[in-house]
Order: C-alpha cells, then sequence, then structure tokens
C-alpha cells in the first residue's frame, strides 16, 4: 500500500463458511475491502446471511475457508482469547437486539468496552465517565436518563445507549447489525445521522447491514450481499 492507499480496516477474500455438521455453505463470495472510515451497507434479504458475514467480520465465527483480516492481522491466526482481546479494542458492535445489561444504568453500559480494553479506555480520555456523557449527548440521550436501568428504557433510547457503547474509544471499526428495524421513519433517519457524524468524528469504518433499501443515500457504497453470494439459496440464513 502508498501513503495514498492505507490498508484496508477489513479485508475478507475468497471467503466460505459452513456450519459444523451441515451439507452446504451458507456464504460463498470473492473478495471484498472496508477502507478506513468508509461508509459500507449491505444489503439483502432475511437468510442471504448477513448476520454470519457480521460475525466473520467480528471474528466471533472463524471462516471455513479464506481470510478474513481485521487491521492486517486474519482472525484466523489468533486463539479464542486474543481473538476477543483484539475484537473489544478495535470493534464497536451495535446489536440489533442492542444486549445492553439491563440491571446496568445507560452510562455504566457505555463504559463496559473500557473496563475490558486498556486500549480503548485511552482513547476515550482522561475522564472515561465524561467521554461516556459526550456520547450520550451527541446522541440525544437526556442527562436525566444516563443513571437510569437500560432496562426500563425505551427501544429508541436502548438503541442510542447501545450506538454510544460501540463509539467510545474510538474504534476503527464499527458493525451495526439492522439497528434501525425496529424504530420509524423519523427515528431512523435521526439515528442514522448521529451515527454517521459520530463514525466520521472518530475515523471510524461503518460496516452496516439492513434490508432497508431506504438507507442507501447515507452509505458511500452499497453491497448486495444476494448478488454476490454463491451459496447455494437453501443453504442460507440471517
Amino acid at each position: 500500500m502508498t501513503a495514498l492507499q492505507p490498508a484496508p480496516v477489513l479485508r475478507m477474500s475468497e471467503l466460505r463458511f459452513r456450519w459444523p455438521g451441515t451439507a452446504h455453505d451458507v456464504l460463498d463470495m470473492p473478495g471484498w475491502n472496508l477502507g478506513a472510515a468508509e461508509r459500507l451497507l449491505v444489503r439483502g434479504p432475511s437468510g442471504c446471511g448477513k448476520s454470519t458475514l457480521l460475525s466473520l467480520a467480528a471474528g466471533v465465527l472463524l471462516p471455513s475457508a479464506g481470510r478474513v483480516e481485521l487491521l492486517g492481522q486474519d482472525w484466523q491466526g489468533l486463539g479464542a482469547g486474543a481473538r476477543d482481546q483484539r475484537r473489544v479494542d478495535h470493534v464497536g458492535y451495535v446489536f440489533q437486539q442492542f444486549n445492553l445489561l439491563p440491571y446496568l444504568c445507560a452510562l455504566d453500559n457505555v463504559l463496559l468496552p473500557c473496563r475490558f480494553s486498556p486500549l480503548r479506555a485511552r482513547r476515550a480520555g482522561a475522564s472515561l465517565e465524561r467521554a461516556a456523557q459526550t456520547l450520550l449527548d451527541a446522541l440525544d440521550l437526556p442527562a436525566a436518563l444516563w443513571r437510569k436501568p437500560a432496562g426500563e428504557l425505551s427501544v429508541g433510547q436502548q438503541q442510542r445507549v447501545a450506538a454510544a457503547r460501540a463509539l467510545i474509544g474510538q474504534p476503527q471499526l464499527i458493525i451495526a447489525d439492522e439497528p434501525t428495524s425496529a424504530l420509524d421513519d423519523e427515528r431512523r433517519d435521526a439515528f442514522m445521522r448521529l451515527l454517521l457524524a459520530r463514525c466520521q468524528a472518530a475515523g471510524s469504518a461503518l460496516l452496516f447491514v439492513s434490508h432497508d433499501a431506504r438507507l442507501a443515500p447515507h452509505f458511500d457504497r452499497v453491497l448486495e450481499l444476494a448478488a454476490i453470494n454463491r451459496a447455494r439459496q437453501g443453504a442460507r440464513e440471517g
């Protein structure tokens, strides 16, 4: 790579994945890259392998063949503990169901990555709580809710907490799995504006999965997964 072409944040090369004990691949696709600060939308109907793809990108699953590299490191070359640490150091994940700890307050949920990653904690700054508050404020969560248990927040409020948790400590890659699927049009568009602005401010690449074609204008590039996935349709899921 030249100085004008930095190494990609995420690189996938001739990727195949098959669940153990099954006869057919879920994913069989050519290589593609995600550049630094790039915003990529992966689209496709239910069952085309979107969620499986995200798990491979994050090193939660390992491919049956091919390579998945995060910041130049193949996930396959790391043990389970090293993958967990690399994930929390470099990846922020916004889950479709948010996966907040309901008994912890909004602030404590946001701070969780910094508890497990000294690198994320250093990037967040001298005051971790202030960093979390800044993100929640930027994502339009009222300060009166910051100490409230996450389980008592509305869906839209939990979504903002989940986004702040993914963004804290400026991870190089943000992964978002259908986070707008439960929102109406107005809240969806507002959330997208906020998420994209924070990714831009942090210089984070965004890998965003959705079936919603209306989100395409928000992104630098759209990847139609069903069009490039060579696996048999009946074998797919996610």
